[in-house]
């Protein structure tokens, strides 16, 4: 019987070996300029902070440094559009797939303010509360699932309810949006919880029987001040400024841009249907594998935009595999690759992930550290697993819509579970590479990201490495 995984880095450590030379210390991309923080200066994103992304620096250094001249670009993990709306500043034409509502519905307010009437906003703003007080009968537009109940005070969710029935008596689409999205916003400061890793931290004020240390997150605005000063926020970011529109700062005025296109769905359904050898850029960064639950983290923003508890498990089913709750779906994509005619794709997908000896490495490992308990959950290794397994997947359809010559640039961590560092940049990059990706760099930040306290207290203190990948078809 193996006690000790000591014998496992063998095959990890091969792949190493062979990619090292790939590897490069990228001290012009550290962790502001690869994450949401340096989109900060942006509007929008101080008026949401979206933090599951990259920021539009990164997008457009990549752009402006390996492509000659605008073309047709793609990110098939859109969140909040980032990839789609720093490539339009620079005249490219963008497409994006979205599965999650809380990003799609950024991108749908990024479009609508492009050419909103700002006077015609200002009014609406002026009147706003007087209208809302007129709203008598309403119907409870918020409807909530049970990790969301009373997450409001009574009064907030009166108004919220009111509010949301007056919004969609605007028939102005592009204020009506704004106005949604001005409320969407907020909605984590004048409710009882906080969001904390990828659960909802409750308030100690809340309803709700809650166990462990007591929690205060300090002052809860009111629904009416909330949105009243976010709106003026808005209001005072799409006035113009010295004759500069809000998004050229980067782009050429005399470039007419090209719309952005928005599909909404996963990524594993709407890349098989797209062209093969179409697309001359995608840049993305995919779900990390660390059991981040992006439906537990948003729990409000799906119910504030109507989704029920059905649809935020469906949701929570078909994105990628980053949670321990995910179920495999390698029974689903063959029906869909079956049905589109495509079995031999399928068939070559699995030969790459079964042939990947540094991915058998890792999914033998982690069932062994499963054996002998040392996982704090049983469903990691499951999750692992098909994390790879989808996302070879992903990678197989990004090479196949690449142009010749085209590039990939991927933004992911690498992971650890067990004590045990999961090399996800060199799995991956291999897997590309056998899809008809030529690795040209795998740029490594200066400094990496830090493995959990739990991990910490077990393992010491290590850093695993912060990447972006960047892939150039054959």
């Amino acid at each position: 019987m193996i006690e000790t995984l000591e014998i496992f880095p063998t095959e990890r450590q091969l792949l190493f070996d062979r990619l090292n030379n790939k590897l490069e210390t990228a001290f012009n991309l550290n962790r502001k300029v690869v994450s949401f923080q340096a989109n900060k200066e942006e509007p929008l994103y101080r008026w949401f902070k979206y933090k599951e992304g990259f920021s539009s620096t990164l997008v457009k250094y990549f752009l402006s440094e390996y492509a000659p001249k605008p073309g047709k670009l793609l990110d098939p993990f859109a969140g909040a559009g980032t990839t789609l709306f720093a490539g339009q500043e620079l005249g490219w034409q963008a497409e994006g797939i979205e599965l999650l509502p809380v990003g799609s519905f950024v991108m749908e307010t990024r479009d609508a303010i492009n050419d909103i009437e700002i006077e015609k906003l200002k009014q609406v703003a002026k009147n706003l509360w007087k209208e809302v007080d007129k709203i008598k009968k309403y119907k409870n537009e918020i409807v909530h699932i049970s990790i969301t109940k009373d997450a409001f005070p009574e009064e907030t969710e009166i108004l919220l309810n009111k509010y949301l029935t007056y919004c969609k008596k605007i028939k102005d689409i592009k204020i009506q949006t704004v106005l949604k999205f001005a409320a969407f916003t907020i909605l984590e400061q004048i409710s009882y919880t906080r969001k904390d890793g990828q659960y909802l931290r409750w308030d100690y004020r809340s309803k709700r029987d809650l166990s462990g240390k007591q929690f205060d997150k300090g002052k809860i605005l009111s629904f009416v001040d909330a949105v009243t000063h976010k709106l003026q926020q808005i209001i005072d970011d799409l006035s113009p400024n010295q004759n500069i529109s809000l998004f050229e700062q980067f782009e050429n005025p005399n470039r007419k841009k090209k719309p952005v296109k928005i599909i909404s769905g996963s990524c594993l359904d709407e890349l098989p249907k797209m062209k093969s050898n179409y697309f001359d850029f995608i840049i993305t960064s995919p779900p990390y594998c660390n059991r981040y639950d992006y439906t537990r983290t948003y729990a409000l923003e799906l119910v504030y935009l109507g989704n029920n508890n059905d649809q935020v498990r469906n949701l929570r089913q078909t994105m990628l595999s980053c949670t321990v709750e995910n179920k495999e779906k390698v029974d689903y994509l063959k029906n869909t690759y079956t049905k589109i005619g495509k079995i031999d794709q399928f068939e070559k997908v699995m030969r790459v992930y079964n042939n990947s000896l540094a991915m058998t490495e890792v999914n033998y490992m982690l069932d062994e550290l499963n054996r002998l308990e040392k996982l704090n959950n049983s469903n990691i290794a499951r999750m692992v697993k098909n994390y790879f397994l989808e996302m070879c997947f992903v990678i197989s359809e990004m090479a196949r819509v690449t142009k010749s010559t085209g590039y990939c640039v991927m933004v992911n961590d690498n992971v650890r579970y067990g004590g045990e560092e999961i090399p996800v940049d060199l799995i991956l990059s291999d897997f590309a590479e056998n899809f008809g990706f030529e690795i040209k760099k795998i740029f490594v930040l200066p400094k990496g990201k830090g493995n959990s306290s739990q991990q910490m207290g077990s393992f010491g203190r290590t850093e695993v490495r912060k990447c972006v990948y960047l892939w150039q078809k054959k």
